[in-house]
């Protein structure tokens, strides 16, 4: 049995692949696939997504308050799981509801600097399998993310905006398996079970570029950091192997959160119809091993099963994002497309992160209630595609798993 520890659910949710990175952290966003970092000027949320587009808003407070839920869908499985031939299972389905905040200051000093903050949930995780095989090592991965990213944005001239923030993430998990595995080395079957809490605050930063060549053509380009997620708590892991063995103590480990890259554009034409493009590129491959570090004590039969280190051996990956944009007096219509890759290669998918390339359509709307007020509603549909894995410990298929997003929004400019 291989380790699957309190850090595989950081480094499998937290460093999110396909549908468990939240990059749609606003209503705007969730509309259109968070396709919004060259067109974003209007709404608060300029703050996260582009903070080089603050120069250009309105000399205001801007404040925005977004309510999202997010639905999962059940991850079916057919295969084998080891020696364990026609197995048929499947994950739980689950539903979360996500508050976030936006903030962007209005004009501060003759340079028409800004600073903004926002209070997201960039991404998270809760999977739970109830039946065996998939219980023994993933019975419940449940991840929570909060990232305070306060910026400050500086106009260079009337076309040109820079911008640079602080990114604050705190993580908190709870990794939880019990079933029956077959170690012939360790005497064959016994129960293993883990029962693990961990948490931490790390820090890394993002820059911004805004550009606007003319009136209808805007760029931008953003890139949020690696963070080394420096995870510490407590594992209670237990074995009847061997004569039977226990542990209660520390455990510790370290991941990166990898570097990302955004680079946008959209063209408005005279009919008032924004078209945006955006290509993303994740550095997923800084995740190359999984390695546990105890206190010392845990001895040989469970540093046996829980002390591997495990490669992961990601691989960067590409994500497109198209969105479109309708302006009616006062509502505005918007939809998007996201094609999204997984990172996870064949050889290490499991059953804490069954992960596949994505297909995601969206669409929202904004009104304006008056000059102070507007108001949002957006969803989105994430489809994940059907995924064979054949591997030392899967020979089968991963499906359905599909995740549907909607969220609702208040802007306030005072």
């Amino acid at each position: 049995m291989k380790k699957i520890a309190l850090m595989s659910l950081v480094a499998s949710s937290v460093l999110m692949a396909g549908g468990y990175k939240i990059p749609e952290t606003s209503t705007n966003a969730v509309a259109l696939g968070a396709a919004n970092i060259a067109h974003n000027h209007e709404n608060a949320d300029a703050a996260y997504y582009n903070p080089a587009k603050m120069v250009f808003m309105q000399d205001k407070n801007n404040l925005e308050v977004d309510l999202t839920y997010i639905g999962l869908d059940k991850v079916k499985y057919k295969g084998s799981v080891g020696a364990l031939t026609n197995q048929n299972l499947h994950s739980e389905k689950e539903d979360f509801v996500v508050p976030t905040l936006h903030y962007v200051s209005p004009k501060l000093g003759e340079n028409n600097a800004r600073v903004g903050v926002s209070i997201t949930a960039p991404g998270g995780l809760s999977k739970q399998w109830k039946t065996e095989p998939a219980r023994t090592s993933a019975e419940e991965f449940t991840l929570e993310i909060v990232e305070v990213n306060p910026t400050a944005a500086f106009k260079i001239n009337d076309k040109l905006g820079f911008a640079v923030g602080f990114r604050i993430v705190n993580t908190s998990g709870i990794v939880k398996s019990n079933g029956i595995t077959n170690i012939p080395a360790l005497g064959g079957l016994g129960t293993v079970s883990r029962d693990m809490t961990g948490d931490s605050t790390d820090f890394g930063y993002n820059l911004a570029l805004a550009y606007q060549p003319t009136k209808e053509l805007e760029i931008g380009l953003t890139y949020r950091s690696k963070v080394d997620l420096s995870v510490e708590g407590n594992a209670k892991l237990a074995t009847s192997l061997a004569g039977g063995s226990t542990y209660d103590g520390s455990a510790s480990v370290s991941v990166p959160l990898p570097a990302s890259w955004n680079i946008a554009a959209a063209y408005t034409f005279e009919t008032k119809t924004t078209l945006e493009m955006v290509y993303e590129r994740t550095m997923w491959s800084a995740y190359n091993q999984l390695d546990f570090d105890y206190d010392g004590s845990q001895g040989p039969v469970l540093e046996a099963i829980f002390g591997t280190v495990i490669p992961k051996d990601w691989k960067d990956t590409n994500t497109f994002r198209f969105g479109l944009t309708q302006e009616l007096n006062d509502l505005t219509v918007m939809a998007g497309l996201v094609i999204d890759e997984t990172p996870t290669p064949e050889a290490t998918v499991g059953f804490e992160l069954p992960d596949t390339d994505t297909t995601s359509v969206s669409l929202g709307g904004r009104y304006k209630i008056n000059d102070k007020i507007d108001v949002g509603l957006s969803g989105l549909y994430s489809m994940h595609k059907s995924r064979k894995v054949h591997n030392t410990s899967l020979n089968g298929e991963f499906s359905d798993g599909d995740i549907l997003i909607i969220s609702a929004g208040l802007g306030y400019k005072f």
